[in-house]
């Protein structure tokens, strides 16, 4: 499995690398995001819709689960926090966001079950005030090509 790991200093750079990251993506591409409280799942989300040209808000879907968003490709941001027991996303109705056409984030991934097999995974540690670690896991060939790309576009800073 192909990895890559990049350390941010500020909501600021957090978001620039969802955005660096956004600018990559392709239709259907799905994005699981783990982390605690706090550690910044939705500011990455919101670097994603700057880099996926989304001219909205972009705030964490907790009560409502999910938010759509219009941009180059479609926004789909999902939160399964409240989700206290592993609940399956073709029951739930939530399965159609991860086979479409759009972009596919989701917050809490490890509450559900039934997700795609390919994916990019996303775990976010804090490490000071500030300071956010991304440990970036490709599953699939789709998503060790992004890593590759992703890696070159961001050169020193990955």
């Amino acid at each position: 499995m192909k990895r890559l790991d990049i350390t941010t200093s500020s909501p600021e750079e957090t978001r620039a690398f969802g955005a660096a990251l956004a600018r990559l993506l392709q239709p259907g591409a799905v994005i699981l995001l783990s982390g605690e409280l706090g550690t910044g799942k939705t500011t990455l989300t919101q670097g994603l819709a700057q880099g996926l040209s989304v001219h909205a808000d972009v705030n964490s879907p907790t009560f409502v689960i999910a938010h759509e968003f219009k941009g180059r490709l479609p926004l789909y941001h999902l939160d399964f926090y409240r989700f206290t027991e592993d609940g399956n996303l073709d029951i739930l109705g939530f399965a159609e966001y991860f086979w479409g056409e759009g972009v596919t984030v989701a917050e809490w991934p490890e509450r559900v079950t039934g997700l795609p097999p390919e994916h990019l995974s996303v775990h976010i540690t804090q490490q000071g005030d500030n300071q956010r670690a991304f440990s970036c896991a490709a599953h699939g060939t789709r998503y060790e090509e992004l890593l590759d790309t992703l890696k070159e576009e961001l050169g020193d800073a990955a």
